[in-house]
């Protein structure tokens, strides 16, 4: 029941933006925009257009995990040589339409708790901002050195995410406190510094430490909404509006695909999942690294 509801809130939201979208292209055709829009998308080496599915896949990635999307462009962006300021900037501003969607399925279905949302968003606001300003810095003064380190946090998170497929059930009669202010600091920190990291860091730690799921995830899903918008506003004051072809490409990609990913978490082995993508995000990581140490 609970699953029916939230794709239908989904499904809304998809057919909205998908009305919105047509209506926009349609006033474009009529005002003779279109072929020069084509043009302006067809640029950098067609970059919207893999943007577009790196947006589905993520979101796929996304909706049967529970996490990966942040982790997944970030790996693909560095790997694609775009600098580690624009890679978070781009991820941030796109995630802030999906986790908006993805936080009003969670609150209509009664699965957040307000002082979880409170005790994480407070802490996660400020990491953000630090590791915006911190990335704004250093990605555009030591971009090697900062790119070298993403990849090797995406490196250690595509190992994490292949130890959960070989992860057994965790007995949940063994409760462990948790430093919610702590984690909510750094993931913030980290997802805005490193473009991703929030759902492996906080909603992992939050399940594993046997906060109930439905509730750890809608909770960190809505703390995460609020920290991605406060990064991207803040790589907005100081970078300025940067590949938006990136922005729109990953936006679009989520947008079409978040209304079914509801659907494809009872159909796709997670277990699998867990064994490809972490094999994927380990390999491109690896070779990112070897890019920047060598290049």
């Amino acid at each position: 029941m609970i699953i029916s509801r939230k794709i239908q809130i989904r499904l809304n939201i998809f057919f909205v933006t998908a009305v919105i979208l047509l209506i926009t292209a349609l006033s474009m055709y009529e005002l003779g925009y279109m072929d020069e829009l084509l043009n302006v998308l067809a640029k950098d080496h067609y970059i919207f257009y893999w943007m577009l599915l790196v947006g589905v896949f993520a979101e796929i990635v996304a909706g049967s995990m529970g996490m990966g999307y942040g982790v997944i462009c970030t790996t693909t962006l560095l790997f694609l040589n775009i600098p580690p300021h624009i890679v978070s900037a781009s991820i941030h501003s796109a995630e802030s339409f999906t986790t908006a969607a993805g936080s009003l399925s969670h609150i209509k279905l009664k699965n957040v708790s307000k002082s979880l949302v409170k005790k994480l968003a407070v802490p996660a606001v400020i990491g953000a901002i630090i590791g915006a300003l911190s990335l704004t810095y250093l990605g555009e003064y030591y971009s090697k050195i900062t790119k070298t380190l993403i990849a090797f946090y995406t490196l250690y998170l595509g190992i994490q995410i292949l130890s959960n497929a070989f992860k057994e059930k965790q007995n949940r009669a063994m409760k462990r406190k948790t430093n919610l202010t702590r984690l909510g600091l750094i993931g913030g920190f980290i997802d805005s510094f490193a473009g991703g990291g929030w759902g492996p860091l906080v909603t992992g730690t939050l399940i594993k430490n046997t906060f109930t799921p439905r509730f750890a995830v809608g909770s960190s899903t809505v703390a995460k909404f609020i920290l991605t918008i406060t990064a991207a506003v803040t790589f907005f004051l100081t970078l300025g509006i940067q590949h938006w072809n990136i922005i729109l490409g990953l936006l679009i990609g989520g947008i079409i695909t978040a209304p079914f990913s509801a659907m494809l978490t009872a159909k796709l082995p997670v277990k699998k999942m867990f064994l490809v993508i972490g094999i994927l995000v380990i390999v491109m990581s690896c070779i990112t690294i070897y890019k920047s140490v060598f290049n």
